[in-house]
């Protein structure tokens, strides 16, 4: 049973997002090497490596924080260490390409720049803190036994008093 399909909804669109923007720049780099066109001096074929190189590059981290989310699905658990690490990375990434969508393709591509951002943070929010036990009282580890001393709400030390 799936309890919580936000990361598997997740891990999906990474996946297909890494295969897209790999895609896209690999064609482009492409229409450069046809082209034959240099832009200020550039050369060409290094315009069209990089594009490859970097569509290579940006495929693969998307790929891997897909691979981060299908773990967290899988497990059904948070992602710890370098795996939160690199899906806040993600939703960084997502939040600036979504600004540069704005600007510079339209609003369709900022909204779903928006809807993997949400969908990311949603993730990282919903596995954010372990579950208690709702029938455990307060100070209880919900081990059924007696809460012991120390264990209680963690108060402010006395203020200080001025003679």
């Amino acid at each position: 049973m799936v309890r919580r399909p936000v990361a598997w909804i997740v891990a999906i669109v990474l996946f297909v997002e890494a295969f897209g923007i790999a895609a896209v720049n690999w064609f482009l780099g492409v229409v450069v090497d046809r082209q034959d066109m240099s832009l200020a001096g550039l050369d060409p074929d290094m315009m069209s490596t990089s594009s490859k190189i970097g569509g290579i590059v940006f495929g693969l981290y998307f790929a891997f924080c897909g691979l981060v989310a299908l773990l967290v699905a899988l497990r059904d658990r948070a992602p710890a260490g370098f795996g939160r690490i690199l899906l806040i990375s993600a939703a960084v990434v997502h939040a600036l390409l979504g600004a540069f969508a704005w600007g510079l393709l339209g609003p369709a591509e900022f909204g779903f720049m928006v809807v993997v951002l949400a969908l990311i943070v949603l993730l990282l929010m919903t596995y954010d803190s372990p579950q208690e036990p709702a029938d455990a009282a307060p100070g209880d580890k919900g081990d059924g036994g007696p809460a012991k001393e120390g264990n209680g709400p963690v108060t402010s030390p006395p203020a200080p008093t001025t003679p």
